[in-house]
């Protein structure tokens, strides 16, 4: 499903930008803060209605401007599907295929995209969250029916906790924990299953981008010789004086580890960004296998912290996976690609067509 098109108004730096891209490789160059991540960022607000850069909405319209919108063109395989958002103090509008639609999940479905930038080591080496929306990233994809389980078990774990602060008692609360541990136990079982059909690919691309194995396993966010139902129960009294409950899925976490050590803590940035994009590369493999259609995969600045011959081995799996790729890089004559992409140059904001 290539993105055909994108046009986008008073965005960061971006007063009025608009590009049309090749299904197959494309790339954007300009120097430091000329607008080539602010247009990345815009294409992935449009996939995900957020910033993969963490950027609240006054940090996303551009100075002087009270909104933004993002508006796009996928083909889905017979036909053109319009895709846009508009955000502004007044909240999020997502339009999807002529409908206004109630959440950002009709544009992860029309325009399913993953990003490396480079922050990307902060997935092997930052906290837990990152990871389990990696893992949920591709369950959404890949298992039927995982977003609404998702979604139940959240509103029953805010539930939780709001009877948590409240100061309720242990019998009002054994009917949460059967609630949670339910719900949970449904989140847990695609994660664990999620986690078997993508383990082989992350091994290979571990091997292909590190020369050795890539592990990992999945960590429950409970004691694993105890029930989710009977660890709520047991940590009653630690759940009342937090307010918040402590164990479930969304305690859960991946552990990696490569060449026998624990990833996060003993391997180089480098390395960090390999092992990252071993997982992202695989997770991307995995869905477009799943959705039978090509991903779109942004790269901002590929070549940062990596040696020629890293960057060289990390382009030739992106470029075996088959995807769109829309890339930024400083020098246009860095050769990323095997064949020549569709250039763009930006400068101050200003977008086009380059040869």
């Amino acid at each position: 499903m290539p993105l055909l098109s994108l046009k986008c108004t008073d965005f960061r730096c971006l007063e009025s930008a608009a590009l049309e891209f090749s299904s197959g490789n494309n790339l954007i160059y300009g120097a430091n803060a000329s607008g080539k991540t602010s247009i990345l960022e815009a294409l992935a607000y449009l996939g995900r209605g957020r910033s993969f850069r963490g950027a609240g909405t006054r940090e996303l319209i551009r100075h002087g401007a009270d909104e933004f919108v993002v508006i796009g063109k996928v083909h889905n395989g017979t036909r053109e599907v319009a895709l846009g958002v508009r955000n502004s103090r007044s909240g999020l509008e997502v339009h999807a295929d002529g409908e206004k639609r109630s959440s950002a999940a009709a544009l992860a479905e029309a325009l399913p995209l993953q990003v490396i930038d480079p922050d990307v080591h902060e997935l092997v080496a930052g906290g837990p969250e990152s990871r389990r929306r990696y893992i949920d990233w591709m369950a959404f994809h890949v298992e039927h029916g995982y977003l609404d389980e998702w979604r139940r078990f959240r509103r029953a774990l805010k539930q939780r906790n709001a009877a948590l602060r409240s100061g309720a008692n242990r019998r009002s609360l054994s009917g949460w924990n059967h609630e949670l541990a339910e719900l949970g136990g449904l989140v847990d079982l695609a994660r664990r299953r999620m986690l078997e059909i993508s383990r082989p690919t992350i091994e290979e691309f571990g091997e292909v981008l590190l020369g050795s194995p890539l592990g990992i396993e999945y960590q429950q966010g409970w004691s694993g010789d105890k029930s989710l139902e009977e660890a709520l129960a047991e940590a009653v009294e630690r759940d009342l004086q937090l307010g918040s409950t402590q164990a479930g899925p969304q305690r859960a976490d991946l552990r990696l580890v490569y060449d026998e050590r624990q990833a996060r803590k003993l391997v180089s940035r480098g390395q960090q960004k390999l092992l990252a994009c071993a997982l992202i590369l695989a997770a991307t493999e995995v869905v477009q296998t799943h959705l039978e259609r090509p991903l779109l995969l942004l790269l901002d600045d590929p070549a940062a912290e990596l040696d020629r011959e890293s960057v060289g081995r990390l382009m030739g799996c992106v470029e075996g996976l088959g995807c769109q790729v829309i890339a930024t890089t400083l020098d246009r004559q860095q050769p990323l690609f095997s064949s020549s992409p569709t250039l763009f140059h930006v400068e101050q904001g200003q977008v086009e067509r380059a040869t």
